[in-house]
């Protein structure tokens, strides 16, 4: 398991499957099988906190993240908040 700024990633080693639920979700209920995607390898990088989830043999497919820490420089120790669109981008156009 690897705690991101947003999500919770758990791996299934064995199966080389994995799936990501946002942080702060309860565990105890079990997933459908299809919350869970193959992988092909997990890269972890100890001096930046970032990983890498490498999703097919030819290492073209990568899903990249970093752990969250204390003081994480990622998120400025909290998680980043959810958006809406037009947070996101701004008034909708005649609204502001």
């Amino acid at each position: 398991m690897i705690e991101s700024c947003n999500s919770t990633w758990l791996f299934d080693a064995e199966r080389h499957r994995f799936r990501r639920v946002p942080r702060g979700s309860s565990l105890d209920i079990p997933p459908p099988a299809s919350a869970w995607q193959p992988y092909f390898a997990l890269e972890l990088d100890q001096a930046s906190e970032a990983f890498t989830v490498v999703l097919n043999q030819a290492g073209t497919r990568l899903l990249r993240s970093w752990r969250h820490v204390d003081r994480c420089e990622q998120c400025g120790t909290e998680a980043t908040a959810e958006l809406t669109c037009v947070d996101a981008m701004g008034a909708a156009p005649g609204e502001g």
